[in-house]
């Protein structure tokens, strides 16, 4: 297998290929970054054409979607009858249009979204998300899934991204609120070591929470939420008056605190929190189409 593109990242996904048994031919832009991994038994490779020549797949993890066309620029012709996998993070419009410039190569191409950290890698926690070529997948699913558990999501290139920021946009909701939390008890002085069991298992309990909101919103039948918008709305207001009162910042709180204002505002006061959703969702999304719902999804 072919990795372009040594960061952090990418490293850490040659070492995987390496450990799981896989002939690994490494590029970087900056060579000082190969010798590592070519003591650990990667091979070399000159120029991005020749990396790309050696395997029939060929990952790669750059900073953006300008260095990966950059780099398959210079390798283009070694592409046909190849397989490229990106990981680099990016738009569903970048995925796209990267799907048909390989495409155009003769090249099967699969886009991905790494949910992990590099020392996460090859761990049990680690999932990446996949789109794009079915028959690339299926071929070359085994390889995948020693760099993490592999979740596919349909043929529309798309997907993944969207996919990632999805997941994104809840964890960074999450870890935000965690700061927020931390900065409220701080004034008490409790250190955050001694909040984290409370909150995992909190946290825990919201997560058991989310089938039924899920299944309301597909329902479309917001009338007997246990989480009314009115109480939520309550409840968000005097935390951000508690936090202003003790100099913590509530700007973090504000999207919400609007969300829950107009909820109420517009009569949804007794419908569950899950109604909220309906706000939110302001016109059809333009997914051109393609299914990338969870009825595609195929797990190891």
């Amino acid at each position: 297998m072919t990795v372009l593109g040594l960061g952090r990242m990418g490293a850490a996904l040659s070492r995987a290929l390496l450990a799981a048994g896989y002939r690994t031919t490494v590029w970087n832009r900056t060579p000082s970054k190969v010798a590592g991994l070519v003591e650990l038994g990667a091979e070399r490779a000159e120029t991005p054409g020749a990396a790309i020549a050696a395997s029939p797949m060929t990952i790669v993890c750059v900073a953006d979607y300008d260095g990966v066309q950059e780099v398959l620029d210079a390798g283009r012709a070694a592409l046909r009858e190849r397989t490229l996998v990106n990981l680099t993070t990016g738009t569903p419009q970048d995925a796209r249009a990267m799907a048909t410039w390989v495409a155009g190569r003769g090249a099967a191409y699969l886009d991905g979204a790494m949910m992990a950290i590099p020392q996460s890698v090859a761990a049990p926690s680690a999932f990446f998300l996949y789109s794009g070529s079915p028959d690339a997948f299926d071929r070359h699913r085994h390889t995948l899934d020693a760099l993490a558990t592999s979740h596919y999501l349909g043929n529309d290139p798309a997907a993944a991204e969207l996919w990632d920021f999805a997941l994104l946009g809840s964890g960074y909701a999450a870890l935000t609120g965690f700061l927020h939390s931390l900065a409220l008890l701080d004034t008490n002085g409790v250190p955050p070591s001694r909040f984290v069991p409370l909150v995992a298992q909190w946290l825990h309990g919201m997560t058991e929470y989310m089938p039924e909101l899920a299944r309301e919103i597909e329902s479309g039948d917001y009338s007997a939420g246990v989480s009314p918008v009115g109480m939520n709305q309550v409840a968000v207001e005097s935390l951000a008056r508690v936090s202003e009162h003790l100099g913590i910042d509530a700007d973090v709180l504000g999207p919400l605190r609007a969300l829950l204002e107009r909820g109420v505002a517009q009569g949804h006061a007794d419908e569950s929190f899950a109604s909220l959703f309906e706000l939110l969702r302001r016109r059809p999304p333009q997914l051109s189409g393609h299914d990338v719902g969870p009825a595609s999804t195929r797990t190891r």
